[in-house]
């Protein structure tokens, strides 16, 4: 891993039992409040995409939204948020997935990607998929020219990869 990474991995905290007994919750908050982590991880998000035509940056609520807003900064892109049911404010299309603690649904407004948009979709961590599985599904439903997915952090014993999508190049800075 490179000094970069190094770097940014002794600045990610683990909660124990969060939310639930027996789970290592991954805190990024950590790592975002310092500047210098939050620069490289705005930069090595940027590095992977910077050539590649994307028009969006999808992120995905809450924690992804930071990394996708600094990422469609980086790359002079749109942001579009997915969310919770009945936090977007127009008319909108919903997946519901299966995730480590239950059951969920996402939402993205229905006009926020065009069929000439290549897009990123970005989420912070990947733990069993479900999040990113579901929100890639919204976003293919718009029939846009490319989607790409990444990760801050992947979490790759809990297999998460296996829901996403083949052929979609998937890339996660930190993998655990």
């Amino acid at each position: 891993m490179s000094e970069p990474m190094e770097y940014i991995k002794k600045r990610i905290r683990d909660v124990v039992d969060f939310p639930q007994k027996g789970v290592i919750f991954r805190d990024l908050t950590t790592a975002f409040k310092d500047p210098r982590a939050l620069h490289i991880i705005g930069w090595d998000l940027s590095q992977l995409y910077r050539d590649k035509g994307v028009t969006k940056v999808v992120g995905i609520e809450s924690r992804g939204f930071i990394g996708a807003s600094i990422l469609a900064f980086e790359l002079g892109a749109g942001f579009v948020p997915v969310r919770k049911p009945g936090k977007l404010p127009a008319d909108t299309i919903k997946a519901t997935y299966h995730k480590e603690y239950g059951d969920d649904t996402v939402e993205i407004h229905r006009d926020a990607i065009s069929e000439d948009d290549i897009v990123v979709l970005h989420d912070d961590v990947l733990a069993t998929g479900g999040t990113m599985a579901a929100a890639y599904e919204l976003v293919k439903s718009m029939n846009p020219r490319k989607i790409y997915i990444n990760f801050i952090i992947e979490l790759e014993g809990l297999g998460g990869r296996a829901l996403l999508p083949e052929g979609v190049e998937v890339t996660s800075l930190i993998k655990y």
